[in-house]
């Protein structure tokens, strides 16, 4: 018997809501009532190795993509942007689009903590996926949805239209909000940035919210929900999932040039950099050296400052690593004191870090704002 992709959707629905016991179970009933199917086109990209390879739907069962489409995982759909349909081989680069998988798209719906009635700014719409849970569960009357790329704005009208869903979508930077519709009780990106864009503040209402992960160049990202006070600053918590979005294409970092080890000054760590591969200690380092990347090598690990150039590589001696240190900051000494006072603080997961926020000033703090803190690159 043929796959029913209405089965389908409840059997995932049902995993979603086992999976998370404390989900509000109007969103799982969302997941089980939108067909993802229809968000995905006819091609997404497979991951293996360094390579991404089309599958197109021609190419594979009925069952066998049903499977894929409802499987509980992100399927990218296009990189460097090139749609996987327009696609016949393999190829390298980075995602610029993507099925979110549903657990993550509820599950970031869940912390913003939306309700029916509340009118709400979708930053990155991609497929439309997410922008219909959200129509689902609020009203398509009360969700506005902007896209950064022209072309998947297009799409995704095309999907959510078909789906029967209705909400305000916009072609633009959503970096900047979407001004003609605001004002908003809640806005939810679908994307990572770096800091919180100051358009989003001036188009929240009064104790609006801005809920959305803060990511950076070493790919570790906080899922937090901001709520705006009566002067206009926003606090919030991060959550304790270690999850992330695509960077917001103005957020990313510039392309790279081909990297060369300079030795500059030689020094003792304190620390094992193999701590790096903890995803707090990873978000750590990126508040310390905000415009640095991270590299890992079969000997160590390599930071390098896209600003300025400044470069950091480890390598192991005797029982210890060594660290060398070139240009104008010593990227590891910023690294590591702050990793030391993470340390101190009982290295904490994310769930202890905070955050203060306005339009000029931007502070990530780890127990309270009198605590460790940093500031964003706003």
């Amino acid at each position: 018997m043929p796959a029913d992709p209405t089965a389908l959707r409840l059997a995932l629905a049902d995993d979603i809501a086992a999976g998370n016991p404390a989900l509000d179970p109007a969103w799982p009933d969302a997941v089980a009532a939108v067909p993802r199917e229809l968000f995905v086109d006819n091609a997404l990209f497979r991951h293996a190795g360094s390579e991404w390879t089309p599958v197109h739907q021609t190419e594979t069962s009925d069952d066998e993509w049903l499977g894929m489409v409802y499987t509980d995982r992100t399927w990218v759909t296009q990189i460097d942007g090139r749609d996987a349909a327009d696609v016949e081989g393999p190829v390298t680069g980075s995602p610029t689009s993507s099925a979110t998988l549903p657990s993550l798209v509820v599950r970031t719906a869940q912390v913003a903590d939306l309700q029916p009635g509340h009118r709400v700014l979708e930053v990155g719409t991609g497929t439309g996926y997410s922008t219909a849970v959200l129509c689902h569960r609020l009203g398509a009357k009360n969700v506005v949805s902007i896209e950064y790329d022209t072309g998947l704005a297009a799409t995704a009208a095309a999907h959510l239209h078909a789906a029967g869903y209705t909400p305000t979508l916009a072609a633009g930077d959503g970096l900047r909000g979407c001004r003609e519709h605001a004002d908003y009780d809640a806005i939810i990106a679908t994307c990572s940035v770096r800091y919180i864009p100051p358009h989003w503040f001036w188009q929240l209402t009064d104790g609006g919210s801005i809920t959305t992960t803060i990511c950076g160049w070493m790919q570790a990202a906080g899922l937090i929900r901001l709520v705006l006070d009566d002067e206009g600053t926003a606090h919030g918590r991060f959550t304790a999932d270690n999850i992330t979005y695509m960077l917001a294409r103005p957020h990313e970092r510039p392309p790279s040039p081909l990297f060369f080890k300079l030795d500059g000054d030689t020094t003792s760590a304190c620390l094992d950099p193999e701590l790096l591969q903890r995803w707090e200690a990873r978000f750590v380092a990126q508040l310390a050296a905000p415009s640095a990347e991270l590299m890992e090598t079969n000997s160590g690990i390599i930071l390098r400052d896209v600003a300025t150039g400044s470069q950091a590589w480890t390598e192991p001696k005797g029982t210890g690593w060594t660290v060398h240190q070139h240009g104008p900051l010593r990227l590891w000494n910023q690294v590591e004191d702050a990793l030391i006072q993470w340390h101190g603080s009982g290295a904490p997961d994310l769930a202890e870090f905070g955050m203060t926020a306005t339009a000029e000033s931007q502070t990530v703090w780890i127990g309270s704002p009198q605590g460790p803190h940093w500031q964003l690159p706003v």
